[in-house]
């Protein structure tokens, strides 16, 4: 930008002086004529002269002005009209064949007026191009996996961190990633945000030809196939990998397309390390590329000219003739972008290398940036990820966890002054909170039941190959931070599939993956599903939490449990046996594992039923809550347990909360109460309603692991509101049940309200 000013102050310079030159020249040549001496003329010019001022003076005084003034207008004419540049239509440094720049201009990317602007020193004198203030901004990310499907968050907070425009994102994805984000933005709901989903496993069949040694594997070549995967009426989109970091407005790249001239459909970077030199060891055999390459984290594809231009004919013919000599690609998509671009440079408008910051291996992206103003994208394009070498690394790693960690529900900001279409889900939100009283001393308990959390599925790899027989079971629970050692206990004690959601923070869901990952028997478990529910309100959302990890249920059958429960060794293989025994498959039953707590943290965990009853007798152990709540549990008639040997029925009582196993299919907890006190209660009832029966197993046990007291249980305990309002829910609740159950639930209308 500097150098395009400079430019211009030289030509202001000139176009002043060539408009004072004639001016200055009567000047000259009129005060000539009032002195002794004549005036020097060129040999062709000159004439007898008489007198002064005579007639042959004032002749070749005329003559000269006039050379002089066709001189000027030559002059000014060269000057508007600069000399053609011969590589005008090929990518800026790329001089024909495959020559490179010189070292001093290498891994940049820029030209001179390029670096002056990546320098950070701006200016007016050129007028970039601007992106209507509600234009939608489309952007197309291939991502696969659950690994894919977490990362590419953290790039989507930075867009909308910097963003102000109106945005539509096209996931090209499997189904895994699919139900992920789907799930994920649903929930999220940031105002002006559209997704689009395509079935990346319908495209394998484009690409599958195509031998591929990269780690992303097939879905690495997803990009090729845009143009057909993308609709038809798309003009133009951005391209992004999803270990993309965003540093500002992703406007500011949309403009761009406003530079492309000519027969440019692709605006790529420049690829800032040597691989496609080929000296990176010896007998290094990359793709063809110009240059050094380009890289293809970010591209500007002009979908409606590449359509035109035949593209899809154009990369396979291009793929085809260089697998005859290469056998498979290093780099997926992005060695088949730069064939075709060797064999047609005019197709690419080369991007400022700010636009992907490459922190690869041999990297040479230190050359590109000077100031941290520079920085607009960084691209960690490296297997190492975060880990890669680098001399500012510190830096950028720094500016990933910003995003990686930032609250994403700060990005749910409204973009004033743009329309936006209709989105039912929020209008019916909105409006259901309106009608909501603020005075209300229960209102803040009455909003949460309506408040909509930000739910990231499957935060880790997961792996469940379903039995065969039909008896499977997964135990379900919900946590929060203060839970996280009880993970590998329960992973020891119960070794089938595992549901759970966590409500944790942005930044403590971090800390939960850091955890996870350092955990042999975590990383050991593949059937362990973990649900991000991320923190928002006051309260303690727990059967909102219960719901989302009973959603993820993949068993027909499931044991509710809590975390700080540790279930019997064997317990999985118990209740499948109990399904088959009981005939769950054709029965609406609750199987009722009996619960017992211990005071103790280390505890010699007793391996039989014996061993329980011996610690029961010894005073090691207790049926839970039998001195502040005896209430819940008591109907277990744990006298007839501890001689039972087969399965008994009980019936329900109020307040009864056991933990059971039932049916995948058997109805949801009440979001209404949260936080401490009946929210299995209500539950338990709403079964009861159900007609289901209660059927005491007379071998399995679980039991209770001590830890300090909850914070929801700390306010239940000192604020008496807290109390009131936790009384109004559960008789509006029984009024509901008596509404929907009629007669038969006249016992719980009666039922007594002691919490």
């Amino acid at each position: 930008m500097l150098g395009m000013c400079r430019g211009r102050r030289k030509f202001l310079a000139a176009f002043l002086a060539l408009l004072f030159i004639p001016a200055l020249t009567w000047l000259y040549l009129s005060a000539g004529g009032f002195q002794e001496k004549p005036l020097l003329l060129s040999p062709l010019e000159a004439q007898p002269s008489t007198s002064v001022g005579g007639v042959g003076e004032q002749q070749a005084l005329e003559l000269r002005v006039r050379l002089v003034e066709e001189e000027n207008r030559a002059l000014r004419h060269k000057l508007s009209n600069p000399p053609k540049d011969p590589y005008a239509h090929r990518p800026q440094g790329v001089r024909g064949g495959n020559q490179s720049r010189t070292h001093s201009e290498e891994g940049t990317g820029d030209s001179d007026g390029q670096r002056n602007a990546a320098a950070g020193n701006g200016s007016d004198c050129i007028q970039q191009p601007t992106v209507d203030k509600c234009e939608t901004i489309h952007v197309a990310i291939v991502c696969a996996g659950y690994n894919a499907s977490r990362d590419v968050v953290t790039l989507v907070k930075s867009v909308l961190f910097h963003r102000r425009n109106p945005l539509h994102f096209h996931f090209i994805t499997d189904s895994i990633a699919q139900k992920i984000l789907s799930a994920l933005f649903h929930t999220w709901m940031v105002p002006a945000v559209r997704v689009a989903f395509y079935d990346a496993d319908e495209l394998k069949s484009e690409v599958s030809w195509i031998p591929n040694k990269h780690y992303s594997g097939i879905y690495g070549l997803m990009k090729l196939v845009l143009t057909k995967t993308l609709p038809s009426d798309l003009q133009k989109v951005i391209v992004l990998d999803t270990d993309i970091t965003f540093a500002t407005d992703i406007a500011e790249l949309w403009a761009v397309f406003h530079k492309f001239k000519g027969q440019q459909v692709l605006g790529l970077v420049e690829n800032q390390s040597d691989w496609y030199l080929g000296n990176l060891w010896k007998n290094h055999r990359p793709w063809p590329a110009l240059g050094r390459g380009f890289n293809t984290g970010v591209i500007l594809l002009l979908l409606d000219r590449l359509r035109k231009l035949r593209w899809e004919q154009m990369w396979r013919l291009t793929a085809e003739r260089e697998l005859m000599g290469m056998l498979s690609t290093s780099l997926a998509d992005q060695d088949i972008f730069n064939a075709v671009i060797k064999q047609n440079p005019f197709l690419v408008h080369q991007l400022p290398c700010f636009w992907n910051v490459q922190l690869s291996d041999h990297t040479r992206s230190e050359k590109c940036y000077k100031d941290v103003s520079d920085l607009k994208v960084i691209h960690w394009n490296s297997p190492k990820k975060l880990r890669v070498k680098n001399k500012h690394v510190e830096f950028f790693r720094n500016l990933y966890l910003t995003f990686l960690e930032y609250d994403g529900n700060l990005l749910r900001r409204e973009l004033f002054g743009c329309p936006s279409e209709a989105d039912h889900n929020s209008e019916n939100l909105q409006k259901t909170l309106m009608e909501l009283d603020e005075d209300d001393p229960c209102y803040e308990f009455r909003r949460e039941r309506f408040t909509v959390h930000r739910t990231h599925l499957y935060f880790l790899h997961y792996e469940y190959e379903p039995s065969s027989d039909g008896t499977d079971v997964t135990l379900v629970a919900q946590l929060s931070m203060d839970r996280l050692q009880m993970l590998e206990a329960i992973c020891k004690h119960w070794e089938g599939p595992i549901s759970l959601a966590l409500y944790l923070s942005d930044a403590e869901a971090q800390q939960f993956l850091r955890y996870a990952q350092g955990s042999e028997v975590l990383m050991s478990r593949g059937n362990v599903g973990y649900h991000i529910v991320y923190k928002e309100g006051q309260f303690y959302p727990v059967n909102l939490l219960r719901n989302v990890a009973m959603r993820q249920v993949h068993t027909p059958y499931m044991f509710l449990s809590d975390i700080d429960f540790l279930p019997m060794y064997g317990l999985y293989e118990y209740l499948r046996k109990s399904v088959v025994q009981l005939d769950m498959a054709n029965a609406k039953k609750a199987l009722v594992v009996p619960a017992f707590e211990t005071l103790r943290y280390r505890l010699s965990f007793p391996k039989s039923k014996a061993e329980l009853l011996s610690q029961l007798d010894m005073g090691t152990l207790f049926t839970f809550r039998y001195h502040v709540w005896t209430k819940g549990h008591a109907p277990t008639n744990f006298a007839k347990w501890r001689t039972a040997t087969m399965p008994y029925r009980v019936q329900w009582e109020p307040d009864f909360e056991p933990y059971v196993m039932v049916r995948r299919d058997s109805p949801e907890y009440d979001r209404r109460f949260v936080g401490f006190g009946w929210n299995k209660v209500a539950h338990i009832m709403e079964l009861d309603a159900q007609e289901y029966d209660f059927v005491v197993l007379p071998n399995a046990y679980m039991i209770h692991m001590p830890h300090a007291p909850s914070f929801d249980i700390t306010k239940f305990r000192s604020n008496k509101q807290y109390r009131v309002c936790l009384k109004t829910l559960k008789e509006e609740f029984q009024q509901n049940m008596s509404r929907r159950f009629g007669f038969a639930a006249l016992k719980y209308m009666t039922a007594d309200n002691n919490s």
